[in-house]
């Protein structure tokens, strides 16, 4: 089931409250398995276009289409409780985003979300991620896989049927240990703990007249936190 952009800032402004009306107290920590179709590292981070691709022999194109899965270690939105909440975002930021407007964008949550989480983090993303999209909508699947561990870290949105992510974490450092970026900051989010370097397997957006798949681009893992109390 989809939503129009308009339809999720309503809803994101109605949680969040308006007036004088006291604001909700709500806080988010969470985790997510992340690739796009930039080389590694995404220069997305430092510019404000992304990399520049040559597809079929034509012109170069600049676009970062991207899967992120996430999962909420621990968060709440007032009284709703988000634990273990799962949610996708899929989409490309566009050509140019130096004026903060990017392409378009699907958040999908997983099944076995309630109305009222799924309310509530349509309340809390617009923070994490303030910029305007020319599209948004949301849906809903079965986040059917999301795991890690030291080496490899993976993702699928319908058993990888409507979206794919797998990572592999990178082994040129120094050290046994994963290669981690610090002091680099995740959107709108004021903390996190280290982007760890995992170049992906595979980063796929598999149904629809936007589909796309990347092999060997960039990949990373990043728990960020963030609360109500961060805003100003």
């Amino acid at each position: 089931m989809y939503r129009t952009l308009g339809a999720f800032l309503i809803t994101a402004l109605l949680a969040i409250g308006t007036g004088r009306s006291s604001p909700t107290d709500w806080a988010i920590n969470a985790t997510t398995i992340e690739a796009c179709s930039c080389p590694m590292f995404c220069q997305c981070y430092f510019n404000s276009k992304p990399a520049a691709h040559h597809e079929h022999g034509g012109e170069a194109a600049h676009y970062c289409k991207f899967n992120n899965a996430y999962k909420v270690n621990h968060g709440h939105y007032g009284s709703v409780k988000l634990d273990g909440a799962k949610f996708w975002l899929s989409g490309d930021l566009g050509g140019d985003f130096s004026e903060g407007q990017m392409e378009w964008a699907l958040l999908t949550f997983d099944k076995s979300l309630s109305k009222d989480q799924r309310d509530a983090l349509a309340a809390i993303l617009p923070h994490v991620f303030p910029v305007k999209w020319k599209s948004f909508e949301t849906a809903e699947a079965n986040i059917d896989t999301w795991e890690f561990n030291n080496d490899v870290a993976h993702a699928t949105l319908d058993g990888g049927k409507t979206a794919e992510v797998k990572l592999h974490r990178a082994t040129s450092g120094n050290t046994s240990d994963p290669i981690v970026i610090k002091n680099l900051k995740y959107w709108g989010t004021p903390r996190n703990d280290g982007f760890i370097m995992m170049p992906n397997e595979v980063e796929a957006y598999r149904v629809g007249p936007k589909t796309y798949e990347f092999k060997g681009t960039n990949g990373f893992m990043v728990t960020v936190d963030m609360a109500s109390k961060d805003m100003k």
